[in-house]
Parts: C-alpha cells; sequence; structure tokens
C-alpha cells in the first residue's frame, strides 16, 4: 500500500516529516536518500507497534489531504516541502495468515496473475486479492 508523506525541507539540507494518515508517525534525515529510508523505517516501526497492541492499521487515502498553503487557516507557518509515497507491505501486521479455498472465473484469475506479474507491488496472486478486498473492505 502506498502512504503519502508531507516531507518539509529545512536551509540545511536536511528535512524532516510525517504521514497525515498515520498519526504520530514521523521521520527525518540528513539527505534525501536518509530521509525516505527513515520515512520508510518509521511507518514500519509504527505499524508493529499498532499491531501488537492489538490496534487497526489505518488505510491510506487516495489524495493527498494537508493543505500547505498560507491560507489553510491551520495557524501552522507553511514551510518548503514535497510530498513523496512509501510503499509498504501492510499484509503483514493483518495477524497469520489462513489458507482458503476459493473459487473464480478463469479469466479473472488470468487478469489476476498478468496484474501481479506487470507490477512488482505484488508479490503473489494471494497478495493481489488480499489488497483487493482491504481496499473494497474500507469503503463499507
Amino acid at each position: 500500500m502506498l502512504y503519502s508523506a508531507y516531507v518539509e525541507i529545512d536551509t540545511d539540507g536536511s528535512a524532516s516529516g510525517y504521514f497525515p494518515d498515520v498519526p504520530g508517525c514521523i521521520f527525518a534525515g540528513d539527505t534525501p536518500e536518509e530521509t525516505v529510508k527513515d520515512a520508510h523505517s518509521a511507518l514500519e516501526a509504527h505499524f508493529e507497534l499498532m499491531a501488537d497492541k492489538g490496534m487497526a492499521i489505518p488505510e491510506s487515502s487516495d489524495s493527498w489531504n494537508l493543505d500547505m498553503s498560507p491560507e489553510n487557516d491551520s495557524g501552522e507557518e507553511a514551510k518548503p516541502g514535497r510530498w513523496i509515497y512509501v510503499e509498504i507491505d501492510t499484509t503483514k501486521y493483518l495477524g497469520k495468515s489462513d489458507r482458503i479455498n476459493i473459487t473464480m472465473p478463469h479469466l479473472l484469475i488470468e487478469k489476476i496473475d498478468k496484474a501481479v506479474g506487470q507490477n512488482s507491488r505484488y508479490t503473489s496472486r494471494s497478495h493481489f486479492i488480499a489488497e483487493a478486498a482491504r481496499k473494497e473492505l474500507s469503503q463499507i
């Protein structure tokens, strides 16, 4: 799943940021590479702690939901920054996997397999189906 993060860039080139969809998850780095690496590590650690405490892993929103314009009336001063996406496999935080047997139309299975083969985001057919189910369930 892709999570959007806002990265504020300081005058010395270092940066810090946060995930609007994941309250309390912050990260920082001295270089752009370190910042992105720390963003991924921060999200992993945050979700691991949430899973250990039995908390639900937040869904990623489909759009950037933070207005950084000076007119946003948040009382916060707008800082120069950039939006980034951090990809993380959230299925490992959902608990133990169970094997199930399902029936699907052959052409649908072929389309799923083709999508999995063309997109490295999905590690398997099961991963694709789990992500599709999570997305659908988040809209209920």
